[in-house]
């Protein structure tokens, strides 16, 4: 209704008009006064609130990662270390913002355009976070970009801190390589740390262990912002902290030395015949638990990590052909064969099954489980009457035969009862991941194993036999096995084996040492005297038995056990465990040759050099022996 219509109406009353127009007013006012409040509302008490969030529209953090710790062994020489980079990066709108650019840039770096689209639409990366395009740039492609770079709108040269591998290969498996983070890794880190999609962290070894000690803190990147969300200049930096550096327990010369023995005990197994595809050693320190050196065969180059590894590369590494060099095998689990001979042995003595006196009488052959069941020595034509103690040098099956039925008599389960005392079946605590736990069978473990073949369910004497002289089902990894004999070699203490020695801040003015918990050392529960018989009878086994001719003219006395493990529907595996000097245990040294014959002749050798590198003596070297010892 217009105001005029009113006027027209002949039969509308003044009071009428008057009343109409208050009501109008009334409206127009209540409206003004309801639109001002809000503004001032939106103004005043929500106004900073709102110029937050207008900011937000025009400013954007973009973090900057940390230059990650740097990894030194245990004099100080640096195993893993940063460099620069030479990088070019690009924001992640540069396909679209400047298409020619890309073509130009293209030609540049000699890669094709799809590539670098596809590094630029990677979705799992910040969307205002500039992209590496190409790293390690040469001194030509850097200075013609630098001389052209104002026909190169938006290309950027950046530094950027990268892993080094001073030694190549050397110790890979113990300080492992970076990978970019996993959606299941970010789960479980997400209240650890400023993690995020994108984020490089330690996948293996040590990086992935001491991942808080290395990685540092974040800094950040202020950016400004147009309206399509394109950076234009940067507000604030600030710059990120570097993580602390870590120092190791490894001794560089010793580490040298362990993988370049591994090495050659291959190629002489190769020689002999034997495909000898795998091995591993590790090196302890019997006092405290100190892991001096841990080496694996065949080894890969971190360094093919950085950056990202190529398809092309992993294929390589994972291709089986190639026996899986990312395998750490001195964490996986073998059978031990006879260098498990002193669990039977000093579990027997503390049982009472056995004395240090006893003499058996061994002939090649043993019938304890019955004629139907007859079990051979390696030796076949026997050893005649042997002490417990030589029963040990040589390697006597038979002898261990028997204790094992004595075993399984007794209690059926005792021989499990001491491998788990010894610390066999379980985790060790290294602090180094996918460490195994090895197994000790028993009747609940058969049983399981066998669920869906009652046939096979049951305990037989004949089990607790084999696994008297390490063969049947019993598994053990090569730390283990180094653990164990160190207990033996320092007199019956048990130290968790560690690489960690201390952790030193970024600027070098705060060190700190680990030092073990009181969980992380343990005294067993064995007899000093039966301890130190097993010392003697190792001692033998260098002196007048298996390892006598790898250890033929050492400077120094030195114990120990040679084995030889038989693997279905492989060749035998090589081993050997011990420790020098024998009358002051300073060095642990445990060797598995995978198919790669027997242990006196070839794993022997490997802890002889090891042992001659740690101790500091010019030694010719072991004689390798083309014999049959076990």
């Amino acid at each position: 209704m217009k105001l005029t219509d009113i006027t027209l109406d002949r039969n509308t009353k003044p009071e009428d008009i008057k009343s109409r127009l208050m009501i109008i007013t009334f409206i127009v006012f209540g409206i003004f006064t309801v639109l001002v409040s809000r503004l001032w509302f939106l103004q005043v008490m929500d106004g900073q609130m709102y110029t937050g969030l207008a900011e937000e529209n025009y400013i954007r953090t973009i973090p900057i990662d940390a230059p990650r710790g740097l990894i030194y062994d245990r004099n100080g020489q640096v195993l893993v270390g940063n460099r620069p980079s030479i990088c070019v990066s690009v924001p992640p709108q540069f396909a679209e913002k400047y298409p020619e650019t890309l073509s130009k840039l293209s030609k540049i770096l000699g890669m094709p355009t799809d590539e670098i689209k596809n590094k630029l639409s990677d979705k799992k990366i910040d969307p205002l976070r500039p992209r590496i395009i190409k790293r390690d740039l040469n001194q030509a492609t850097l200075a013609y970009i630098e001389e052209h770079k104002m026909e190169l709108p938006g290309v950027d040269i950046v530094t950027e801190p990268v892993r080094t591998y001073p030694y190549g290969t050397l110790g890979a498996h113990i300080f492992g390589y970076l990978g970019e983070i996993s959606k299941e890794e970010l789960s479980k880190l997400k209240n650890t740390g400023d993690y995020a999609m994108g984020d490089i962290i330690g996948k293996t070894g040590v990086e992935r262990r001491y991942e808080r000690v290395l990685r540092g803190e974040k800094g950040s990147q202020q950016l400004e912002v147009d309206a399509l969300g394109r950076p234009v200049r940067v507000v604030k930096r600030q710059d990120p902290i570097p993580g602390s550096n870590i120092m190791l327990t490894i001794d560089l010369n010793v580490q040298k030395t362990t993988e370049q023995a591994l090495g050659e005990a291959i190629q002489q197994a190769h020689n002999s015949g034997e495909p000898a595809d795998g091995a591993a050693a590790v090196v302890l320190d019997p006092r405290n638990g100190e892991i001096i050196a841990m080496a694996s065969y065949p080894t890969y180059n971190p360094a093919l990590f950085v950056g990202g590894i190529s398809k092309n590369d992993w294929d390589n590494l994972v291709n089986p052909s190639n026996h899986f060099p990312l395998n750490n095998r001195a964490l996986m689990a073998y059978p031990p064969g006879s260098t498990f001979k002193p669990v039977t042995l000093m579990g027997a003595l503390a049982d009472g099954l056995t004395s240090t006196g006893e003499i058996f009488n061994s002939t090649g052959s043993w019938d304890g489980l019955g004629k139907k069941w007859i079990r051979y020595d390696w030796n076949r034509a026997g050893f005649g009457r042997i002490s417990l103690a030589m029963a040990v040098a040589d390697s006597c099956d038979t002898v261990f035969y028997e204790l094992g039925l004595r075993f399984y008599k007794r209690t059926q389960e005792g021989l499990q009862h001491w491998a788990r005392i010894f610390g066999f079946g379980s985790l060790t605590g290294v602090d180094l991941p996918m460490e195994a736990k090895g197994r000790v069978p028993d009747k609940k473990w058969k049983k399981d194993f066998n669920k869906g073949h009652p046939e096979f369910q049951k305990w037989y004497p004949g089990d607790t036999v084999s696994m008297a002289i390490g063969q049947g089902d019993l598994l053990a990894t090569p730390l283990q096995m180094a653990s164990f004999y160190a207990t033996i070699a320092n007199g019956g203490t048990f130290y968790r084996p560690h690489v960690g020695k201390a952790i030193i801040s970024w600027n070098g003015k705060i060190k700190t040492e680990f030092k073990l918990k009181p969980e992380d050392k343990r005294t067993l529960p064995i007899s000093k005297n039966i301890v130190a018989f097993a010392q003697s009878s190792l001692e033998l086994v260098t002196t007048k038995g298996t390892a006598a001719g790898a250890f033929a003219g050492f400077p120094v006395k030195t114990a120990g056990k040679t084995g030889t493990s038989q693997v279905q529907g492989k060749q035998d595996y090589a081993c050997y465990v011990g420790y020098a000097p024998a009358d002051n245990p300073k060095y642990v040294a445990a060797v598995v040759i995978e198919q790669g014959g027997h242990g006196g002749s070839t794993a022997a050798p490997v802890a002889r050099k090891i042992f001659a590198t740690a101790l500091g003596y010019q030694d010719k070297g072991a004689r390798y022996v083309n014999d049959l010892s076990r």
